[in-house]
């Protein structure tokens, strides 16, 4: 299911898709994704400058990877560590989003996350699912995570059709950064029984 790459980077195989670790080259194609108007209108704490994009995975996302995934292979306890994978189309190599896992600090532990976007040129294709699908197996099978949250504003409906097909459970709405959010959680019992 997973491995390193040539380049020593952390990879899960999901068919016509693989997620993997971000790496320096990937800094721009994030950019441009988080700078697409369906993207930044979500999520919005994506939007940068190239610059700030290319200091943040060099500086902060790529080191913080490497920590998650080495106490991932460890002792399985991942703590409040967070993973940010590229979504790229196999056959091609194309970098078109990401999935990500981390500790949403507004939401009542336990907080651990996943989220996800895609590239609107590859919206609609259930690569978004796909993704997600495959980090929390990867999550539910390789670490010690037995609750995940999903949030999505209200009016993102596409994201809430990702999360419901991700056999996520609507547990309210709650307010973060003044905007309503939908919130969903998923118990790794309930995993196992729905897959």
């Amino acid at each position: 299911m997973q491995h390193n790459t040539s380049q020593g980077l952390f990879k899960i195989d999901c068919g016509d898709l693989y997620l993997q670790e971000f790496s320096i080259e990937d800094a721009y194609h994030i950019y441009r994704i988080s700078n697409q108007p369906e993207i930044y209108h979500f999520l919005p704490d994506w939007k940068s400058t190239k610059e700030q994009r290319l200091d943040w995975v060099t500086n902060y996302e790529i080191p913080a990877n490497k920590v998650f995934l080495e106490a991932a292979a460890n002792n399985t306890d991942i703590g409040d560590h967070f993973l940010k994978l590229g979504v790229f189309i196999k056959e091609t190599d194309e970098f078109i989003g990401w999935c990500c896992t981390g500790i949403k600090e507004e939401l009542p532990a336990p907080n651990r996350e996943i989220m996800y976007a895609i590239s609107n040129e590859f919206q609609g294709k259930g690569y978004a699912t796909k993704a997600a699908v495959v980090l929390i197996d990867y999550l539910f099978s390789h670490t010690n995570v037995e609750i995940l949250n999903a949030v999505a504003l209200i009016n993102n409906v596409s994201s809430h059709k990702v999360i419901e097909k991700c056999k996520f459970s609507y547990n309210g709405q709650q307010t973060i950064e003044n905007e309503g959010y939908n919130h969903y959680i998923l118990n790794k019992s309930e995993w196992k029984k729905k897959r």
